[in-house]
């Protein structure tokens, strides 16, 4: 099987993580998570991996060179390289989506397609309220889904309007959601 790039999309409690693990031990791709990436950056004690911990430790959001930087050193590793990769958390502008493209291109293995995980606003509200964490309060849960409304909304335009967005229905069984996954993946490697 040829090793496929794709993103994965979806509001917060829309079931990416649960699905990403189901796609990886079906398609045999990497799962690589925006968060993993930079705490193992850190931990590896990198360049990018010590401008990032100056940044998180002083309070700020780590630019956007920085994390396209650790990125492009990821999606050269190896493992990706062989078996492909099913991204978490990036890109979350468009201006991230153009520089994937970038990275992806001077590997020689194109983005092969975004995944956007819909779930209604409410049903995720009440999937998180359900989970029980304390910081998990309604208002706070707005709030974080307004400003992935608000981040994501030209991301999702900057897919669509490449061909390369596929929404998928979020609703039903885990087993429901994760076979139309595959229908999609299934046409991407068609």
């Amino acid at each position: 099987m040829a090793a496929v790039h794709l993103v994965i999309l979806g509001r917060q409690g829309s079931g990416k993580g649960t699905q990403c693990v189901r796609l990886v031990e079906a398609y045999g791709m990497v799962h690589v998570s925006t968060g993993d990436m930079l705490r193992s950056a850190v931990a590896s004690g990198t360049e990018l991996g010590r401008e990032a911990q100056a940044v998180m430790d002083a309070g700020n959001l780590v630019p956007d060179e920085v994390v396209n930087g650790i990125v492009a050193e990821r999606l050269a590793m190896p493992d990706v390289v062989e078996h492909g990769v099913i991204l978490d958390g990036f890109p979350r502008t468009p201006v991230q989506a153009q520089a994937l493209e970038g990275i992806l291109g001077s590997v020689g293995t194109p983005l092969a397609g975004a995944l956007n995980l819909d779930v209604p606003v409410d049903v995720v509200i009440g999937r998180m309220l359900e989970r029980g964490r304390v910081d998990d309060t309604e208002e706070a849960i707005r709030l974080r889904l307004d400003l992935y409304e608000s981040e994501t909304a030209p991301l999702l335009s900057w897919f669509e309007d490449r061909g390369m967005l596929r929404v998928v229905d979020g609703l039903g069984s885990e087993d429901e959601v994760f076979g139309r996954l595959c229908t999609i993946v299934d046409g991407i490697l068609a």
